[in-house]
Parts: C-alpha cells; structure tokens; sequence
C-alpha cells in the first residue's frame, strides 16, 4: 500500500489523530504564551531573575521528552479538585510540552523589550506615560515581530514532540510513527510524520504571516486584545475539557495495553470481549510504553490489561527468577493482591517469553540449534537487543554470563528496530519475544533456551480489585478468555499485523467469533 493509498483508506482515522494532534499543539503553545510572555516582561523589569528563570526553561529543553513523561506521570497535581497533572494521557502531555515551548517565548520577550530604543522610553515618560502605558503601548508593539518569532519557534518544537505524546495515550499523529516502528512499516511511519511535517510548515507560515503583517498604532493593541482573549478562551476551553473528561469518567472500564503488536491485540481481545459480554463501554488507552501499564493500572487511570507473569515476578515485584509456571502465577497473584489490589485472572493459554533469534541461512549454515551453539561463535557477531531486555534482571547481563557469550559488539536500540536490524544484516542475533509475526514475516530462526535460563511468561488479564466489585459480569468475561489462545494462534495473529498489514481491531474480532465469542 502507497502512502496516497493509505491516507484514503484511513482517512476518518488519519483525522482524528490530526485533530488530535493540533489540539495538543494549540493548547500547549497557548498556555505557553500566558506563562511565557508575562515571564519575559517580568525580567525586564526584575532582571536579576532572568539567570535563574532562563535557566530553569534551558533546563527543561535539554530534559529528553520521556524521561519527562515518566517523572510528570507519578505526581499528582490538582486545581480546583479537577487533576491538572498525573497520570497517562493528555493533561501531562500538555505540562510537558508547555515546559518545552517556554525558553523561545520568555527569551524573545524579553530579548525583544530589552532592545527597544531607551529615547523612545524617555519620550514616553516625557509625555506623562505610567509605566503600565509605556509598556502596553509602546514597548509591547514595537517588541512584537520578537516575541512572535519566539512563538514560531516553541510551536514547531511543539509540533514535533507532541508526536512522543502517543507514548502515554495523548493521542496524535505520533499514533501512526509508533506504530510503524513497531510493525517496520515505512508506510506507517510516513503517514504520521508527513502530516506532523505538514502542520509544522502550515503553523509557521501562519505565524510569520502574522509576523509580517504588524503595524504599530491602533491596530497593533486591537490584535494583541483579541490574541489576548483568544488565549484565555483556549484556557478556560483546556480546564472545561479536563473537568468534562474527568467528571465523565465514570461507568466505562478503561483496557489498557503495552506498546508492542501483540500488546495491542490482546487489549481488543479484552476490549471487544467486554464490550460483547458485558455490555460495559470501553475505553481503549493502548500503546503505554515500559511499565507504565502498571503505573496507570495501580492509580486508576486504566482498569484492566494484560500482564506476564515473569514480567510480573522479575519486574514489578523485584523477586527472583523460578522455573515452575504455577509457582509464578502463585506468587504474583499473592504479591499483587497484598501490595497493589490487583487481580490476576485466569491465564490466556500462551507463554511469550524472550525468542534469542538469528537468521534462517546463518541457522543453517552453522548449524545452530540452541544458545550454547550460538556462544561459540558468538565473537565473531554482533548482537542487536532491546533496551528492555538490556535492563532487565532476566536480561543480558544474567544472560551472557549464563551462556558464556562474548560479542564482538552490542548495539541497544528499539525492539522493534531489533528484527530489522538482523534482517538487513547490521546486527547478528537478537532477542525478540518467542510469539512474534516478525520471525515468520523476516525467517529467522529461534535458538533453543537449552539451560532454561528465562522463565516462564504466561499471558494473564490483570484487573483492579475495585473495578471487579464494581463490575462483577467482569469477572465472567475474562473467566471466558481463559485458554483461548495457544502460542501458535498468538504468533498467527501477530503476523496477520506486521506481516499482513491487517488492523489489530479487525484481527481480534475475526478471532473472537472464530471462537464463538463474538457473533
């Protein structure tokens, strides 16, 4: 499928997420703006607090966008009893892009007062002017064309790291880019950042057509006035949305998922099974990255999605790793009952554990079956692995001691880019995950675990205890899905998305009625 061909046959979705996108984009920027530009004037007046205050939006710049997703999500901020900022979704998006889009806009504020000519203050005073006049008439018109350059500035970089916001279920176009690295589909990555691309371009023509066309004198106080009350609409729109989303929360189960194929597809499994069985409204927030499933599971922000129980033992629960599958379910179920109010409900049937993976024609030519085999040649390779898997406790470093492995290099990059990577030769053995389409999909071969060094990690519904009382027909339904799927359907289904292109949702559904739970 061209990218032309894509954008018709998605084009109710590719507007959603733009929609989406620019909300995310206007939003931020124009809280910016009422932070930013009273910041800049402020200096002016109090230059001795532009150090620190320049400093702290410097600061925030140079801060990579996850690593401030991930320190907004566990604080929990409130004005008005309505949450301003925690959590996943799109309010934190916002904080974070507003910190982002503050440096241009407060510098060129105050760059820009700072360098109007001091005869021109003098004659202003001269005539009797208050400095609250000096400044709304005279400095402020002539410092304009520099403070909306600033803006120029913060909404392009506004633009494209809204795109990062999909991470945490904020929606937009970074939908689409996520999506393509996951599945390697240059389509997919294309479609969201074209359009991203697109309205960058369109909002700084805007803004420097704006720019261009400031005249002193009346003319320039009427725009400034409407600009003004523009952005205060925005305001009262952004904190009426929040309490609106917030005060309509209630009634609907919140499925979440990780951000990976599979992930996705068993959160429509639960979603659609709900939908069907229960006939409750679901709410689908997919594509949580790292462990923030269970961050937004523990603060109520999603209600239920599915778990591993290895993931669950090594990486939430801190604990050892154990051979024995019924040991592990006994132990996170217990754990997590205590510490969390979490439930573990009946297990899906399939275990996903970590695929170490090399080519089809290398398997063959080396005659490789197992780990031990590979680590005897493994000098001469260089290995391709996740940051996830480079982290973990059942990871690499436990890994390579366990099998002796001694690589002529390690690279560290996306999962997803990880099965690419060995495909295309640029790296030699990877660590992928044992039900993915991809292994079919690029004909790599799957090294057997033969001293049994990663643990079991069967797939299991995780819910909220709280949400089970709630909704007790919720427990039935997910009882139902206990064992409907095996290693082979996963991996099937899988492929049917990164191979075949297919969409997840279609993909689940044609699952549950070939199950006979959705008619």
């Amino acid at each position: 499928m061209t990218l032309l061909e894509f954008f018709t046959h998605n084009r109710g979705e590719l507007g959603e997420l733009v929609l989406e996108h620019l909300f995310l984009v206007v939003i931020s920027t124009g809280i910016a703006v009422l932070i930013g530009v009273p910041l800049g004037i402020l200096l002016t007046r109090r230059p001795a607090l532009s150090k620190p205050i320049l400093g702290f939006a410097n600061i925030m710049q140079t801060v990579p966008s996850l690593a401030l997703f991930g320190f907004l999500i566990p604080l929990n901020i409130y004005l008005f009893q309505v949450k301003i900022v925690g959590g996943i979704g799109a309010r934190t998006a916002i904080v974070a892009l507003v910190l982002y889009s503050l440096l241009p806009i407060i510098r060129n504020t105050f760059t820009g007062i700072s360098n109007v000519d001091p005869a021109i203050r003098d004659a202003g005073r001269g005539m009797g002017m208050t400095d609250r006049q000096l400044l709304l008439q005279v400095e402020l018109p002539l410092a304009l064309g520099v403070i909306i350059a600033g803006v120029r500035v913060a909404t392009v970089i506004c633009v494209g790291t809204a795109t990062i916001a999909a991470a945490i279920d904020a929606g937009g176009l970074g939908r689409y880019i996520f999506r393509g690295l996951r599945a390697n589909d240059n389509v997919l990555i294309l479609a969201g950042a074209v359009p991203a691309a697109l309205i960058a371009i369109a909002a700084d023509l805007l803004l420097g057509y704006f720019e261009k066309t400031i005249q002193l004198g009346a003319a320039v106080r009427g725009k400034s006035k409407r600009l003004l009350w523009a952005s205060a609409l925005v305001i009262l729109a952004v904190l009426g949305g929040v309490y609106f989303f917030n005060s309509n929360s209630g009634g609907r189960i919140a499925v979440g998922s990780k951000d990976f194929t599979e992930q996705v597809i068993l959160g429509e499994i639960v979603a659609q099974a709900i939908e069907a069985k229960a006939g409750l409204q679901v709410v689908r927030r997919f594509d949580l990255g790292g462990n923030l499933a269970h961050e937004a599971l523990i603060g109520g922000e999603i209600d239920v999605y599915v778990e591993y129980t290895g993931t669950g033992l090594l990486a939430i629960l801190k604990e050892k790793p154990l051979a024995d599958p019924q040991e592990v379910l006994r132990r996170v179920k217990s754990a997590y009952a205590a510490r969390f109010k979490l439930e573990w409900t009946e297990p899906l049937g399939f275990s996903n554990t970590f695929a170490i993976l090399v080519r089809g024609d290398d398997a063959k030519k080396l005659g490789l079956k197992t780990v031990s085999d590979a680590a005897k040649v493994s000098s001469r390779w260089r290995a391709g692995f996740g940051q996830d898997f480079m982290s973990r406790a059942d990871g690499y470093p436990g890994f390579s001691k366990a099998y002796g492995l001694h690589f002529e290099a390690t690279r560290e990059m996306d999962l997803s880019l990880t099965y690419r990577a060995l495909a295309e030769n640029q790296v030699d053995l990877i660590a992928g995950n044992s039900t993915d389409g991809l292994i079919s999909r690029y004909g790599l071969y799957q090294l057997a675990d033969d001293r049994h060094y990663f643990p079991p990690y069967d797939a299991v519904p995780v819910v909220r205890q709280a949400t089970l009382e709630k909704y007790p027909a919720l427990r039935a339904v997910l009882k139902q899905l206990g064992g409907i799927l095996t290693v082979d359907e996963m991996r099937k289904l899988n492929y049917a998305v990164d191979g075949e292109k297919r969409q997840a949702k279609e993909v689940a559904q044609e699952f549950l009625r070939g199950k006979a739970v959705l008619r």
